[in-house]
C-alpha cells in the first residue's frame, strides 16, 4: 500500500460511507470503503478491503458523539492501515450555495461559509460541519476538503433557478440550487466513457435512491433538475414529500401545526411511508400485496415519469435515461413503471434486459436510451480532493 492515503467522508443523516484511496501518481485509487451506522443499537463500524471486512460494534457513545465515534473508527482500523499514512481527507457537503462553484481546500473562512448555509439545509448541513471538526479535533492540521453537492448545477440558467416570488427574495437566496451533484458529475462521466454519442446529447439521470432527485443534461452539463431550494422538492423520496403545493403548508401551519413538527413531517414522515403507512424502504413495498404499498410504488413511478417529461421540455428532447442510486440500479418494477409512462417519447425497454439489470436495457427501435449506471461519490469526493491536495 501506499506510503499517502487519502481518506473520503460521505454523510448522511444517520450514517457515514467512509472511502480509503491510494494517493498514487495517477490519481487516487480505492483500497477500502465503509460505513459508519449511528441508527444501529450498538453503532457499527463495516469495511471492506480487497476480500476482507470489519464488522465491529461501536462503543454507545459514538451514535451520538462524531469525536468519539472517528476516534474509535481509526483505532480500529489502525490494525488494517497506518494512520499516520492519511495525508487529506476529503468531505461530501451537501449545500454550498452561490459561495462555492466547486471543491475548496477548508480554511476558517470556508468552514464559516458552510456554517452560513446551515439554515439551507438543517438536516444535512450540521452532519457535515460535525464531522469536519471532530476530525479537526482529531488530526490538527490535517488538510480537509470539501466537495459540494449544489456545484454541479451552478451553471443553470436564470430562468431555472428562478422562482416567481419577489426578486428581493431571490437576492436573499431564495432560489433553485439543485443537489446530488457528485453523483451527477460521476454518472455523467462514466456515461461519457461508456456510450460518449449519447451523453454528447440530451440525458435524463434519474438519482433514486432513499434520497431521490433526477438531473438534465446537455452534453454532459446540467441545465435544470427536480430539486430546488431544499431536498424536499421534487419527486417523492423514502421519507420527503417531494413536491407540494405550498397552500398546503399555509394550511397546516394555519390549524396549529408547529414549525418543527411540520418539518419532521415533511422531511421524516412523508414519501413512500407517508403514503404506505408500511415503510420507507421500496423493498418491502415491493414484496407487499397490500393496496397501499402499489400505491405507493405507483404515486412514485408517476411523480417520476412526469418530472423526466417536465426535464425533456427543459432539454428540448431526450435521447437516452439513466438510472442510478440504490433503486435505480436494482429494481426493476420500478424503473419499468417510470418508462412505460415514457412510451409517448419513444422510449421502448427490453423486459428481460431490465430484469437483469443489465447495464444497456432500451429495446431495438427505441428512440430513446436506457441505461444503469452505479454512482460513486466517494469516487469524486477523492478525486476532488485530491486535486486540490496536489495544487
Amino acid at each position: 500500500m501506499s506510503e499517502e492515503l487519502l481518506v473520503t467522508f460521505n454523510a448522511g443523516s444517520s450514517t457515514v460511507k467512509i472511502g480509503l484511496f491510494e494517493m498514487t501518481p495517477g490519481g487516487p485509487r480505492r483500497v477500502a470503503r465503509g460505513v459508519i451506522d449511528q441508527r444501529s443499537h450498538p453503532p457499527r463500524l463495516t469495511m471492506q478491503e480487497g476480500p476482507g471486512s470489519i464488522d465491529i460494534e461501536l462503543a454507545p457513545e459514538a451514535a451520538a458523539d462524531m469525536q468519539a465515534a472517528l476516534a474509535e473508527t481509526f483505532a480500529h482500523l489502525s490494525g488494517h492501515f497506518d494512520p499516520e499514512s492519511v495525508v487529506a481527507i476529503g468531505h461530501r457537503v451537501v449545500h454550498g450555495g452561490d459561495v462555492f462553484a466547486g471543491p475548496a481546500r477548508i480554511d476558517d473562512a470556508v468552514l464559516e461559509a458552510i456554517d452560513k448555509l446551515t439554515a439551507l439545509a438543517p438536516l444535512h448541513q450540521p452532519k457535515a460541519l460535525s464531522l469536519i471538526r471532530a476530525l479537526h479535533a482529531l488530526r490538527p492540521g490535517m488538510p480537509q476538503f470539501a466537495s459540494f453537492d449544489t456545484a454541479f448545477h451552478r451553471g443553470n440558467a436564470e430562468v431555472v433557478r428562478r422562482f416567481a416570488i419577489p426578486r428581493a427574495l431571490h437576492e436573499q437566496g431564495v432560489k433553485r440550487y439543485g443537489f446530488h451533484g457528485l453523483s451527477y458529475k460521476y454518472v455523467a462521466a462514466e456515461l461519457a466513457r461508456r456510450a460518449p454519442g449519447l451523453a454528447a446529447g440530451r440525458v435524463v439521470i434519474a438519482h433514486l435512491g432513499s434520497g431521490a432527485s433526477l438531473c438534465a443534461l446537455a452534453g454532459g452539463v446540467s441545465r435544470d433538475s427536480s430539486m430546488g431550494f431544499s431536498t424536499l422538492d421534487g419527486i417523492p423520496m423514502a421519507t420527503r414529500c417531494g413536491a407540494l403545493d405550498p397552500g398546503v403548508l399555509l394550511h397546516l401551519l394555519a390549524a396549529g401545526m408547529s414549525v418543527k413538527e411540520l418539518e419532521r413531517t415533511l422531511y421524516n414522515r412523508s414519501g413512500l411511508l407517508g403514503v404506505s403507512g408500511i415503510s420507507a424502504d421500496s423493498r418491502v413495498l415491493l414484496e407487499s400485496d397490500r393496496p397501499e404499498a402499489r400505491e405507493a410504488i405507483e404515486l412514485f413511478t408517476f411523480r417520476t415519469a412526469g418530472e423526466v417529461a417536465r426535464l425533456a421540455a427543459t432539454l428540448g428532447g431526450l435521447d437516452a435515461i439513466v438510472f442510478t442510486a440504490g433503486i435505480g440500479e436494482h429494481q426493476p418494477v420500478v424503473r419499468a413503471g417510470i418508462c412505460e409512462r415514457l412510451a409517448w417519447l419513444g422510449l421502448r425497454i427490453d423486459a428481460e434486459a431490465n430484469a437483469r439489470n443489465a447495464p444497456s436495457f432500451a429495446a431495438p427501435g427505441s428512440t430513446v436510451g436506457a441505461l444503469v449506471i452505479p454512482t460513486d461519490e466517494e469516487e469524486v469526493i477523492a478525486s476532488e480532493a485530491f486535486s486540490l491536495a496536489r495544487g
